[in-house]
Parts: structure tokens; sequence; C-alpha cells
């Protein structure tokens, strides 16, 4: 293109020897001005274009595409293409300048195709979360992955433009040096570690509530990255864990209890055992008024009768044969309570039991699940039955177990100080 201009330039322009340098100026111009016109026709007419096409898909592929600018950065490889095709013919006359000039127009290239990977990654990780799947199995580590390798393909390639050097000579030099790339990447690499054990096991995904007592984390999960996994804790603080760390450390994940038909209650209440006895006739007519066991109690009396009658038990006696206690009938109201709360689910594992006696008292253990797995309306339900526990505990000629506390030592001494 030079030799065409320079006979043009002989022709029409008195400039003797220096029709070469005019000649190769005026081909950078045009060439500048190529450029520009690729770069008005790719960004102002085609980008427009793939718009429109874009608005009229249904396809979520290419709307997240073009909200991560993928059209805007793969459009900019044009100019750079038209450089670096026809700068070596305009500059040939200066054979030093023509390989500087194609060295910045590719490493313009190698620097917008690597925007361009980031953009694809970023739009197929938007699109990735829209799928059920991804609740369950995270692609962030990977997409991260390839990032990483993306930058570190881009570095070596403007090495080896800056060198004059074939690419694979600069890898074989970073070979020697992989002692040094372990250290430096030693996070990067554990983490990616941990993210495929992560992903693979389907331990941790985004949206799960995990537990992590070594570090006081206790939230829901908003990011499974390539090195960190950050946590969002329920005093709406963030917390950032190394993702080894989960692999290394024990968590607790939550992910079952949400998935299941409900979340356990397990609680007891704890009783006075001088407070248990055998229930009287007047307690038993008092008990036959309650709704839940009335039933129960009709059943349990005509069982117990029949027994002592069989045994020819001598039932003048308490110890002798079968009774009644104020403790099973409360037990029993506890089961027949739960099984009659429209918030317990009946299908899962149910059970109300006594559990060894202590110092602290003996303990009636409830291990149900609630239907609601919301923390604060599952909190809500708890209290309430407990609420109604407690209530009628005294109904049941019971006692709460408590320590003693400044208002029982001093009603002590008062009384004592009464009766002297």
């Amino acid at each position: 293109m030079v030799e065409y201009i320079n006979a043009w330039v002989k022709k029409t322009m008195a400039v003797g020897e220096g029709s070469v340098v005019v000649a190769s100026l005026i081909s950078i111009a045009i060439l500048c001005f190529l450029a520009f016109v690729a770069h008005v026709v790719a960004r102002q007419l085609l980008l427009r274009l793939v718009k429109k096409l874009v608005s009229r898909t249904k396809f979520q592929w290419d709307d997240a595409l073009l909200k991560h600018h993928f059209f805007d950065r793969l459009a900019q490889v044009a100019p750079g293409l038209i450089l670096y095709i026809t700068i070596p013919a305009a500059l040939e006359f200066a054979p030093s300048a023509a390989s500087f000039t194609t060295k910045l127009t590719l490493f313009y290239i190698v620097i917008i195709g690597v925007l361009v990977i980031d953009a694809f990654l970023n739009a197929a990780q938007e699109v990735y979360r829209t799928r059920e799947v991804s609740k369950s199995f995270s692609i962030t580590s990977f997409l991260q992955i390839v990032k990483v390798l993306s930058y570190a393909l881009a570095l070596i390639l403007t090495f080896a433009i800056v060198l004059e050097k074939s690419p694979t000579g600069i890898l074989a030099g970073l070979g020697a040096m992989s002692a040094v790339t372990m250290l430096v990447f030693k996070d990067a690499i554990l983490g990616f570690v941990a993210g495929l054990q992560l992903s693979a096991n389907r331990m941790v995904a985004a949206g799960d509530w995990i537990e992590v007592p070594s570090h006081g984390i206790d939230g829901d999960v908003t990011q499974v990255g390539l090195t960190t996994v950050k946590i969002k804790n329920f005093d709406n603080t963030i917390s950032t864990l190394p993702t080894h760390a989960l692999i290394s450390s024990t968590f607790k994940n939550w992910r079952g209890m949400s998935e299941s038909g409900g979340r356990r209650i397990k609680r007891a209440v704890k009783l006075d055992m001088t407070s248990v006895k055998f229930c009287d006739q007047a307690m038993l007519r008092r008990f036959s008024k309650i709704r839940f066991i009335s039933d129960y109690l009709k059943a349990k009396k005509a069982e117990v009768a029949k027994h002592n009658k069989n045994s020819q038990v001598d039932t003048k006696s308490l110890v002798n044969g079968r009774r009644l206690t104020n403790l099973g009938t409360f037990r029993a109201y506890v089961e027949a309570y739960l099984k009659n709360h429209p918030q317990i689910n009946q299908k899962l594992t149910f059970l109300v039991r006594q559990l060894p006696p202590s110092e602290t008292g003996i303990a009636i253990e409830i291990y149900v699940f609630c239907k609601d797995k919301r923390w604060v309306p599952f909190e809500g339900i708890i209290s309430d039955i407990f609420d109604h526990f407690l209530a009628v505990i005294p109904e049941f000629d019971l006692r709460v177990f408590q320590s003693p506390t400044g208002s029982d030592l001093r009603a002590g001494l008062s009384g004592k100080k009464t009766t002297t």
C-alpha cells in the first residue's frame, strides 16, 4: 500500500526523498480512519442490530450476554484486528516502529479477549442461577478457576509478545518455578480442591443455613467462591470463611431440615420428683373433665381394674397392683395435646418420653417436628406449647423443678420466724 501511495505522492507533491515518509504517514492516517470506521460499524450499527434481536427473543442467554457487555467488548476487537493486519504494510519503511505498534495492537487484542471471556462467564453464571439445580450445586468456584486460567494465559501471551518468544517456552520456564507457583497460589489451589469436594458431595450451596461453631458462624450462605465462602449471619454481619476451612473443620448444614417436612422440637420440662404420686378418686374425677385425656382415662381405668381383678390384688394398699399416677397422666396429656396441635407434623418422629431422674428432678422430654420451619414462627410455636404445659402442670398436682432463689430463701426465713 505504501508503494502505491508513494508513487502517487511523487506525482502530485514535490517532496523528493521524503516521499516514503509522507506516504507512510498518509497510510497510517488511512489505517486509523479504517479502524475508526470499523469501530463505528461494530458499535453503532451491528451492536444496535444485536440489541434489537435480543429484545425480541425469549432466550435468557442473549439477555445475560447483553447485560454483562459481552457484545460491547466483542465489538471492540474489530479496530484491533484491522490495525494488526494492516500495520506491517503501512510501516514497512520503519521495521522497529512496525514491530512496536504490532505488539501494542496484540496487547490490546489480548486484553479485550480476556474481557470477552470474563463477560461470557458472568453471563453463564447468571443464567445458571435461574436453574433449580443451582441451589444444590454451585459452579462459582469452577467459573472462577476458568477466569484465573484465562488471566494467567493472557499474562503469558503478554510476556511472549514483549519478549518475542514462544508461549510454550515461557510455560516451560514457569514449570521450573513450580515450587514458587505452589506457594503463591496455595490458597487458590486449596480453595479449588475444597470447592470441588463441596460441589461434588453437595455439602454446601448458596442459600444453605450453616453453623461453624469453631469460627462463631451461624447464618445463610450467600456465595461459594474459589477461595472463600460468604455467610450472612443472623445478626446481619457478614463472615468470610476460607473454602478449605469447611473441609478441614466440622460444620452443620441445615439443608436437610429445610427440605424435610418439619423442624425438630427437642425440649424437656423438669418436674419435682417429690410431687409424683398415685391418683386418688378425686384426682381421677378431676382429670376426666380434661377434654384431651377423658377417653384415655376411661380406657386406662378399665384396663387397670381388669388387671387388678384378674390378679386378685388387695387394693387397700396403694403399693399393690397397678395404679395411675399424676406423672403418667400428665405425660398422656402432653402426647394428646401435641397430637391435636395443627402445627405438629404427625408423620415424622413423634415422641414424649421420661428421662432418667437426676439431681435436677425428673424430665418429660418432647421430641416432635414443627411444620413451620421459619425461625421466628418456629420459636413462637415452641413458646406457646411450653407456656401451656407450664401453666397446666399444677392441675396435675405436679411441681416444676427450680433451683432455690433469693425469694425462696426469704420465704423460708420468714416462715421460720413466724413459727418461732
